[in-house]
């Protein structure tokens, strides 16, 4: 698959220590396996001129105080606090001058961020999306990517997951309805 370097971004969601750090609050194997499959998807956009995105889970202590139902700490329990260390990117991840850092409160990289701004503004169509979990950040960032006609292509060895289970679901079910699942070594840039 060859991509175009200037209409190409790779999407690096959520690689956190709060996620891929044995000491974080919801570490996952899966997601730490990860970490090194998601730098060399950096390394490959930068050597290629292509732009690199980050998003980052972080939430406020009371961000979930006043909703009427969607609540992530009931489900989660608290994770990712702004300001704290598990909130950071993993240090094999750090972000250069030239990256985007999303910062997220939900599940969806799109939702209330300035992500869709910046891929317009910058002449961005295809994304090439890596990180973690699986089926829960990764597939709705992908999600409302293709639903946005953006071309969203998931790295099937560099995304995270709790569960074998869950990611082998999030790649199925995001290649059957809105997007591209292949290997890091089947993207090439032009």
């Amino acid at each position: 698959m060859r991509l175009d370097p200037d209409e190409t971004a790779v999407v690096v969601v959520d690689m956190q220590n709060g996620f891929c750090h044995p000491e974080g609050s919801l570490y996952a194997p899966g997601s730490e396996a990860a970490v090194e499959p998601c730098a060399g998807a950096v390394a490959d956009a930068r050597a290629a001129g292509a732009s690199v995105v980050f998003t980052r889970d972080v939430h406020p202590s009371a961000q979930f105080e006043e909703n009427h139902y969607y609540d992530e700490f009931d489900r989660w329990g608290q994770h990712v606090l702004e300001g704290s260390w598990e909130a950071e990117l993993v240090e094999e991840l750090t972000p250069e001058a030239d990256d985007l850092v999303v910062v997220k409160h939900t599940y969806d990289a799109f939702y209330r961020t300035e992500l869709e701004g910046w891929l317009e503004s910058h002449g961005i169509n295809d994304l090439v999306i890596c990180g973690t979990l699986a089926n829960v950040c990764v597939l709705h960032t992908a999600g409302s990517a293709g639903l946005r006609d953006y071309r969203p292509i998931l790295l099937v060895d560099a995304i995270g997951a709790i569960e074998a289970d869950h990611r082998e679901y999030a790649l199925e079910h995001a290649e059957w309805l809105f997007g591209e699942v292949c290997p890091r070594t089947d993207i090439g840039f032009q």
